[in-house]
């Protein structure tokens, strides 16, 4: 492959990538708490670009709650033990909720809706909802990497006279692994930026702090949300 070839099969998947709403999205949550890092809460430039990007982001979660809906009336994986599945279902009317509720949000804060109070208390609610979500799905992954772990220590043994990571279904299980171990690292982190958004903690979790941890997590879902790359062709 020519290096002209190879710039043409990297733009296109940078065109793949930024054509999708929640890549934008992300990228947007990832200069939204860069700012609020760097403002500290304080007044400034940094602040206005933490208020207006949080709401332009608003604008692309419009109707995105129908997603956590469809989640939640859609049959389980067969096989998943009833505790996971119902920590999934919560997990997905919690965000859900929050989505749908974070369109009032937006309302209000474009001045369509006049109810200054209510909005936030309905922006506080959402918020609770998707701490709620976040928990959910921390104790969802960990639960599913137990059941990856027994599984891949039982091939472990079917597998020890040969080489384990020649065989597919071990790599696709260990690939589970790493995926699923990023989720739970995000949603760990996600916890401690509602904590700091909700201002449960004030004095351990500033806006500083708040800024920090939900940059790192629009990062990971920055990652989590690229296309895979396409596979060498062998001659």
């Amino acid at each position: 492959m020519s290096a002209l070839d190879a710039a043409r099969a990297e733009l296109a998947l940078a065109v793949l990538y930024l054509n999708k709403a929640e890549a934008r999205d992300k990228i947007c949550r990832a200069i939204q708490y860069g700012s609020k890092f760097l403002s500290n809460g304080e007044p400034g430039t940094a602040q206005n670009v933490d208020k207006s990007t949080s709401l332009a982001r608003k604008v692309f979660r419009l109707f995105k709650f129908i997603n956590d809906l469809h989640g939640l009336i859609s049959p389980p994986a067969p096989g998943t033990p009833i505790p996971l599945i119902l920590l999934g279902k919560s997990k997905n009317a919690l965000l859900s909720t929050f989505l749908f509720l974070d369109q009032f949000v937006w309302l209000g804060r474009t001045g369509i809706y006049k109810n200054k109070e209510r909005t936030e208390l309905l922006g506080r609610i959402s918020l609770f909802c998707w701490m709620g979500s976040s928990i959910c799905t921390t104790l969802v992954e960990i639960g599913e990497l137990g059941r990856l772990s027994a599984s891949m220590k039982k091939l472990e043994k079917e597998l020890k006279n040969s080489n384990k990571y020649k065989d597919e279904q071990y790599q696709s299980k260990l690939q589970k692994s790493n995926e699923r171990s990023l989720a739970l690292i995000k949603a760990g982190i996600d916890i401690v930026v509602a904590v700091g958004l909700l201002q449960l903690a004030p004095k351990r979790v500033t806006p500083r702090v708040t800024g920090a941890f939900g940059f790192v997590s629009s990062l990971i879902s920055c990652y989590q949300l690229l296309p895979a790359p396409p596979k060498a062709k062998t001659s």
